[in-house]
């Protein structure tokens, strides 16, 4: 099998990018938004199901933004950097943190009742 390093790499690029697995530059994706059926639009149907979609919800009951965080799990994943309350943060900014969570959560557990409702890997 003849293969060089430029063949492979250029494979990878073509992968990467028929996947849509490629960061842009706001961020926005993952390699790993990618594992469930939603692809990178995964943080916004769940929180469709955490807060209507409102990435500014402050429900009142301890959890804020779009993704419903408590004030321990936004500081404990670096929120603090983007604003000292998670509602107070770009949509972009709580998904940075939520990737955060997930990512040292080994999946969507954070989220039990929406990510067992979507199917998402707990």
């Amino acid at each position: 099998m003849r293969t060089s390093t430029g063949q492979v790499l250029a494979g990878v690029v073509v992968l990467v990018l028929a996947t849509g697995a490629a960061s842009g530059p706001s961020g926005e994706r993952s390699p790993r938004d990618g594992d469930s059926r939603f692809g990178p639009r995964v943080w916004d149907v769940l929180a469709q199901c955490e807060s209507g979609g409102d990435w500014a919800r402050d429900s009142g009951n301890g959890y804020y933004g779009g993704l419903q965080f408590s004030v321990r799990t936004w500081e404990s994943h670096g929120g603090e950097r983007f604003a000292p309350l998670p509602h107070l943060a770009r949509r972009e900014d709580q998904i940075a943190v939520a990737r955060a969570v997930r990512d040292d959560r080994g999946g969507y557990g954070a989220w039990p009742r929406c990510s067992r409702k979507l199917g998402l890997p707990r």
